[in-house]
């Protein structure tokens, strides 16, 4: 089973980068554009942690605020998703807009996609109730 849906995404330019943020009526800015970049090519499930740390060693001086501003932006604007686990406190952002789960390593803490297909649900044992979406979160280890 490939349970990762993100390992072949491909990195988007600059250009497609800007195209994305024009096309959502967002402002294409260069701190968007790098955050754009990380959360779209580079990051599995980052925290704003995560891009801040990574905005500090690649894009100096940029705000705590311009981070949670720019992924709110993002996400208001359909280009990204939230989540907070319950084994976390923190919110993780996912660039796989497709309906899938997530599966939380316990010895890693690394959030992994899982496909619909990948799991069998019977929503319609559940009486007087049309299931519209699920969120499950399987946690395991990685197998040796």
């Amino acid at each position: 089973m490939n349970s990762e849906l993100n390992n072949n995404r491909a990195c988007l330019t600059t250009a497609e980068i800007e195209q994305r943020l024009k096309e959502a009526g967002i402002n294409a800015t260069a701190q968007r554009i790098a955050i754009c970049q990380y959360v779209l090519c580079e990051a599995d499930h980052p925290t704003v942690d995560d891009i801040k740390s990574w905005a500090d060693e690649n894009f100096p001086k940029m705000s705590l605020a311009t981070v949670y501003n720019t992924v709110h932006t993002l996400e208001e604007a359909g280009l990204l998703r939230s989540f907070q686990f319950p084994h976390s406190d923190k919110v993780v952002y996912d660039n796989t807009l497709d309906d899938h789960y997530h599966l939380c390593d316990a010895d890693t803490g690394k959030v992994v996609d899982v496909p619909l297909e990948a799991v069998q649900l019977h929503p319609e044992l559940i009486e007087n109730y049309d299931v519209s979406s699920a969120a499950i979160v399987f946690y395991g280890k990685k197998r040796s």
